[in-house]
């Protein structure tokens, strides 16, 4: 068998199929047979066995039997796979007088596709008597008749078949006939009475006989009719047809009334002995569909036909005269096909859904037929060509749908195919067969991100478990592969808590901030986060989530310079011969949060003599706004505001005391607190305290001096001849940025000296030192050194 793959609208298939089921492939028909009316159920063969499988082999590659037209006539065992009969068989009802009766079938295995031909032969059992088509005959027979005369009589019919079938005719005892079997060409058996000694109609008018037909069975059943013979007058001639045997063609598509043939009959007599009149000798099933005019003798259609049913018919016409006398003749009808039948298509599997991404999927196995004959039976199977199926022609009347390769069902996930079946005849017919296949979702897509990268900005000191963004992820796949489970992927570097930073809720992929921020300390952080599938091997992908800490107005100025918890805080001196603008001092503070929020501006809040100083708003510098003079009181105290540019500013001040001399020849004067203090009288028990305090603080200066020296004698020198003084102190812990960047850093202290000269009195930032004094050690190492208002300590 050759397939052809036509480019055009439809990819066509052809096969001829012929309907007479056979094996054609070089390989025998198995046949099975059983009596008919055998009960359902009951065991017709091992099927494993005489197909050579293995044990358990039909059941796995799905067995099925299949039948012409969906008659299920047998049934597989499910347990043991036995080929069972499935319901009470008449062989009469399913073949007729055909005989053998055989009822072709298939048996079709999966995975792989295989089909086996079979044939399941009903044997009959003489179940019917022979029967009449009446109870009574009746026959004419003329006195002069000569003996050796032939009477053909109405036939019985048997439905059964071969032996059980009519086999013989006997007639009761009589003198004057005897009965005749004859063999038709048909097949059928019709009686025949032989005329053994001629009748006298004065001796006896009328006779009956009893006629009995015999069938073959075991034992044999029986029908009989009644004889009636009438003895006539002396009619010399019996009517005479014209031919002993005609023959007539009829498509079977003719209409009602149609003219078959016309046969006619002579009669040598005169009067109303040479009149004839035409009858069907016999009117059965065989020969209902006709009717003869009794005049003309012209043979018409008085029931449609049907060649599938019968494809040739025998009739029997009697001419009669007016004296009683006849004459009898045959006409063989056949009947012509036409294409009136469309083809049938018989599915036999069907796989729906079918898995996505596998090629050559056997899909659908079906058979086609028609029950026209000839070139009407001929058949094209086709499907659209825009499908990714394809037909395969199998054995006999078999087709495979096959896909044409892998499925994607994200692309499609479902296939309306229509299968046609065209037959050849004129005008063409064709049968349409719909399939709906769907094609079942293999996990073959992983999640897809709607954004490679997420930026989410969170405010500082937001509260805990607050909705800071999602993630999006969607899976094309369906069902259990397509649902999403979001996670947190560990952070490339282990020193990142995360876990106690963000969640993320697996459903919907909602992250929220487990604990506050804090801009100073975590400025911005950054993880990945993985959404994965439910399928079997499950997929995932993952995305790049940013968060960004935005600042909040939290931190107050921090004064750096001059620091306000020493014991003694230094007073500032300045020459009453300064000219204005002179630099008295500088306020140096520093802000831990960023952007606006971080720029501070400097005013004077307070002074002992409002006018004389000026700060810098910008820098912090605080100079001399006028000439000083004799009435400017010595000791001045200044107030000196620091404030941000937060929303709301937050703000620190600072009090500098500054002391106008003459020179710098004057010895170092104290502040006026100090003043006040020594010239209280001193209680006993605070001299001892103070002088335990001092012997404590000595020590302890003493040991982080040494330290210090140990740890500037590492650093691999002293420093130049030059240099300024040094000192060393902290930032409080929350001007910490952990990101490295911002004003300032914990990890970090320098080393800062103001000139000598006030009309610069710029300080400068010099090289890093380890932090290693504390911020109150280092302010008395300020107070009981003498050039502490040229030296001040910030990290």
């Amino acid at each position: 068998m050759v397939q052809r793959k036509l480019h055009q609208k439809k990819r066509q298939v052809m096969i001829f199929i012929t309907l007479i089921l056979s094996w054609e492939a070089g390989s025998e028909t198995i046949r099975y047979s059983v009596l008919e009316e055998t009960e359902s159920g009951t065991f017709v063969a091992n099927l494993t066995k005489d197909l050579g499988l293995r044990m358990g082999e039909l059941a796995a590659r799905g067995a099925r039997v299949v039948f012409k037209g969906n008659r299920q006539h047998l049934r597989l065992d499910p347990g043991t796979c036995d080929l069972l009969l499935n319901d009470k068989l008449d062989r009469e009802e399913l073949c007729g007088s055909t005989e053998p009766c055989v009822l072709p079938f298939q048996v079709l295995l999966e995975n792989p596709f295989q089909l086996f031909q079979a044939a399941l032969v009903i044997r009959d059992v003489n179940d019917h008597a022979p029967e009449f088509p009446a109870r009574e005959m009746q026959l004419k027979i003329s006195e002069i008749t000569i003996p050796g005369k032939v009477f053909p009589l109405k036939m019985a019919q048997d439905l059964d078949a071969g032996s059980n079938g009519l086999q013989s005719y006997i007639i009761s005892s009589n003198p004057h006939f005897h009965i005749l079997t004859r063999n038709r060409k048909d097949g059928r058996k019709s009686p025949e009475l032989v005329l053994d000694k001629a009748l006298d109609r004065e001796e006896q008018p009328e006779l009956r006989l009893t006629l009995t037909a015999l069938d073959g069975g075991s034992p044999s059943l029986s029908g009989t009719t009644e004889i009636q013979i009438l003895v006539l007058d002396s009619n010399d001639n019996a009517p005479e047809f014209a031919q002993e045997f005609y023959e007539a063609q009829v498509p079977e598509n003719s209409s009602l009334g149609s003219l078959v043939i016309t046969v006619s009959a002579r009669d040598l007599d005169a009067g109303s002995f040479g009149e004839v009149s035409y009858a069907l000798f016999q009117v059965d099933d065989v020969n209902e569909p006709f009717e003869i005019n009794a005049n003309t003798g012209e043979i018409r259609l008085k029931k449609k036909l049907d060649f599938e049913e019968f494809q040739s018919y025998q009739v029997d016409i009697e001419a009669t005269d007016g004296g009683g006398l006849s004459g009898k003749c045959s006409v063989v009808i056949k009947v012509l096909d036409v294409n009136d039948n469309a083809p049938q298509l018989t599915m036999s599997s069907l796989t729906s859904p079918i898995p996505e991404n596998l090629p050559e999927i056997l899909v659908a196995v079906f058979s086609v037929s028609d029950a026209d004959s000839g070139h009407n039976q001929q058949v094209i199977c086709s499907i659209h060509d825009n499908l990714p199926f394809v037909l395969r022609p199998s054995v006999e009347n078999f087709y495979t749908l096959v896909t044409e390769g892998a499925l994607d069902r994200e692309e499609r996930a479902e296939y309306n195919i229509t299968i046609t079946v065209t037959d050849m005849g004129t005008p063409r017919l064709k049968t349409e067969h719909n399939i709906t296949v769907l094609v079942s979702d293999v996990n073959d897509n992983a999640p897809a991100f709607s954004q490679t990268s997420y930026t989410l900005w969170v405010r500082e000191n937001n509260s805990p478990a607050l909705h800071i963004g999602s993630v999006s992820a969607t899976d094309t796949d369906a069902g259990a592969n397509a649902q999403v489970t979001y996670s947190l992927l560990p952070p490339p570097d282990p020193l990142v808590p995360l876990a106690s930073l963000v969640s993320i809720n697996p459903d919907n992929g909602h992250l929220f901030a487990l604990t506050s921020l804090d801009y100073e300390a975590l400025r911005a952080f950054e993880f990945h986060v993985g959404a994965t599938d439910r399928g079997s091997p499950a997929l995932s992908s993952q995305a790049l989530v940013r968060v960004l800490v935005a600042d909040a107005n939290d931190n107050a100025p921090f004064v750096l310079y001059p620091l306000q918890n020493a014991s003694a805080p230094c007073t500032e001196l300045v020459p009453r011969a300064a000219e204005p603008g002179y630099l008295v001092t500088k306020v140096v503070a520093v802000d831990g949060d960023a952007g606006q929020n971080a720029w501070l501006s400097y005013q004077l809040l307070k002074a002992t003599e409002p006018g004389l100083f000026g700060v810098w708003a910008h820098n912090g510098e605080v100079r001399t706004a006028r000439l000083l003079s004799e009435r400017d009181a010595p000791k001045q105290r200044l107030v000196v505001l620091v404030k941000d540019n937060g929303e709301p500013p937050l703000s620190a001040s600072v009090t500098l005391h500054v002391l106008l001399v003459d020179g710098f020849s004057q010895p170092y004067l104290p502040a006026p607190e100090a003043e006040a203090a020594a010239a209280a009288p001193a209680d006993p028990l605070t001299v001892y305290l103070v002088v335990a305090l001092a012997s404590v603080s000595s020590l302890f200066l003493f040991s982080v001096l040494v330290f210090v020296a140990v740890r500037l004698c590492r650093r691999g020198g002293a420093a130049s001849a030059g240099r300024c003084p040094v000192a060393e102190g902290h930032f409080p812990g929350h001007l910490m940025d952990v990101s490295g960047t911002g004003t300032l850093s914990q990890s970090y202290q320098y080393e800062v000296c103001l000139t000598g000269d006030h009309r610069t009195g710029e300080f400068k930032f010099l090289k890093p030192v380890f932090p290693n004094l504390l911020v109150q050690d280092t302010e008395r190492e300020i107070k009981e050194s003498p050039s502490c208002r040229n030296s001040f300590v910030f990290s």
